[in-house]
């Protein structure tokens, strides 16, 4: 087990899984990510509700969340700043793709060290780019944070730059879904949108936590269809994920932004919020 981990596989302090084991045959399984600050795991209720509807959609039993959020508990006391991330398996299996009838599910929760931060410079905006590698469509598991990732890997591997930072992946038909680690939000005449997931991509936490926030605020959103040539009438865009919260678009090959009012807004506001659970406030 590296210096930089603390690690807990069904609740042991161990640093493997076993070969068998269908989230590493097949990807059979979800996971989350989120960052823990002064000790606390930042938006644990509404991750830990993601992942059982996750497990739901796939058929995988789910833990409970009073077992996850008391070895999570367990790896913070060990552990006070980082990413943890927890990923729940079908658990082991006999050789070919049919699922055990009573499957015993591996929960593995890794608390890697270090203040979660944006790629880049800090406080810097996102340069960005569109990839090439298409996502499939697949409305059963739409939404759904599943282990396999191979769409986003092969993506990711489209650019080595450290001067971009993410990309933008499409649909089949050419519509903007996300990007490899992100959720994707653009200003369009003054309202909020975002792609519509329902044929594909992760339905992110701090997604929902912008969507929420900006409708609580009288925000207007669009949830919809969203094309490349969209954005060029976009004021401003921006990212999201559980790490980096709200990340502005500055750049995207020939197109170029301010960080605006509403991104700026938005991220105050969430930032409170981050901020008041990392007291234990909520």
């Amino acid at each position: 087990m590296g210096m930089d981990a603390a690690v807990l596989i069904n609740g042991r302090s161990e640093d493997r899984v076993d070969a068998a084991d269908r989230g590493f045959q097949y990807g059979d399984g979800v996971f989350t990510t989120l960052p823990v600050l002064s000790g606390r795991p930042i938006f644990l209720s509404l991750h830990l509700a993601r992942l059982e509807r996750d497990c739901a959609r796939l058929r995988i039993p789910f833990p409970g969340v009073s077992l996850l959020q008391a070895e999570v508990r367990q790896l913070c006391r060990m552990q006070g700043e980082g990413v943890l991330k927890i990923q729940i398996t079908r658990g082991c299996g006999d050789r070919g793709y049919r699922p055990p009838a009573e499957p015993n599910p591996t929960r593995v929760i890794r608390l890697s060290a270090g203040i979660p931060t944006r790629p880049g410079l800090p406080g810097q905006g996102a340069t960005i780019r569109f990839c090439q590698h298409r996502l499939g469509s697949n409305p059963a598991l739409a939404g759904v944070k599943h282990l396999n990732r191979l769409e986003q890997v092969m993506a990711r591997a489209e650019w080595e730059s450290d001067a971009v930072h993410e990309g933008l992946m499409s649909d089949g038909a050419g519509a903007l879904i996300e990007g490899t680690m992100s959720n994707l939000f653009a200003v369009i005449a003054g309202c909020l949108v975002t792609p519509d997931l329902s044929h594909c991509g992760v339905a992110g936490v701090m997604r929902s936590v912008v969507l929420a926030t900006a409708c609580a605020d009288g925000i207007a959103v669009e949830v919809r269809p969203l094309h490349p040539d969209e954005l060029e009438l976009a004021t401003e865009v921006f990212l999201t994920n559980s790490v980096v919260r709200i990340w502005p678009v500055v750049a995207l090959e020939n197109r170029t932004w301010s960080v605006g009012p509403l991104t700026q807004a938005l991220s105050r506001r969430i930032e409170a919020q981050i901020q008041a659970e990392s007291r234990g406030e909520t």
